[in-house]
């Protein structure tokens, strides 16, 4: 069990994110941060790292660099600046709170296992550290309402380390795209699964050489009320636990009897 429930008061909170130092969102995480504590630390990618998932720097070094106090970019992947604050610039006094976001974009159904916001807090996990990932859904980029994350997303996290969590479990929010005042309501539910779409974009670059853009789309038919997409696309604040033991247990005796 981590050490839950938090008394945010006295929290050593680390923020990141996989958008980069100069997103939008992380200043919208900072904001909520500072807002339940005074000891709050940031450290995040020095260039954007959307869908980096839970890949770590091994093959250069990495650049660290302070901006001001309490304030650190790394050229490096969510998992690189969660492990480098965790393990070098906090080793001191470790962060007994990790907050990754606000993405820009939501982390629902199968992008979990894509996302660099998701992979930060597995990361934190993993050092021992409770974590919460934060996710804005929005559909106009341009135009993003960052709202309802700043409404809503300090009394998601008050209420999440009210209560204890297992091992190996992060928390993985995502605020609907509307007003603050139109959130029909905060609910704890399962990810969904949607049908990942087609969106392939083949074109030819100016020096003839063909190329394909992977695009988002993705289908939200025949969702199920109990799950993270639905939540969202219904206006709700959707809150999910994410277990990192990755092994299928019911599968384990079955899998023996055949290798016997």
């Amino acid at each position: 069990m981590f050490d839950l429930p938090l008394d945010l008061s006295n929290a050593r909170i680390l923020v990141t994110n996989d958008d980069g130092i100069h997103a939008p969102g992380l200043k919208v995480l900072e904001a909520i941060a500072r807002s339940i504590s005074d000891d709050v630390w940031v450290v995040a990618p020095e260039m954007e790292q959307s869908a980096a998932s839970h890949s770590l720097t091994i093959n250069r070094p990495l650049r660290l660099r302070q901006l001001d106090e309490r304030r650190y970019t790394v050229d490096g992947t969510p998992t690189d600046c969660v492990l480098l604050a965790v393990n070098h610039i906090m080793k001191d006094a470790r962060p007994t709170l990790v907050l990754s976001g606000v993405n820009q974009g939501s982390n629902i159904g199968e992008d979990v296992t894509y996302s660099g916001t998701i992979a930060a807090a597995m990361e934190a996990t993993l050092l021992g550290v409770p974590a919460i990932a934060l996710s804005q859904h929005y559909e106009n980029r341009a135009q993003i309402d960052w709202s309802a994350a700043e409404r809503w997303g300090a009394e998601v996290i008050r209420k999440a380390v009210s209560t204890p969590w297992p091992k190996y479990v992060l928390l993985n929010v995502n605020f609907p795209a509307c007003p603050a005042d139109q959130v029909t309501g905060i609910q704890v539910v399962r990810h969904g699964k949607r049908k990942i779409g087609d969106e392939l974009v083949e074109r030819v670059d100016p020096r003839g050489k063909p190329y394909i853009w992977i695009g988002t789309l993705r289908g939200e038919a025949d969702v199920a009320p109990d799950t993270d997409i639905h939540v969202v696309f219904h206006g709700g604040i959707s809150v999910t636990p994410v277990y990192l033991d990755l092994t299928h247990t019911p599968t384990l005796q079955t899998l023996r009897h055949a290798f016997e």
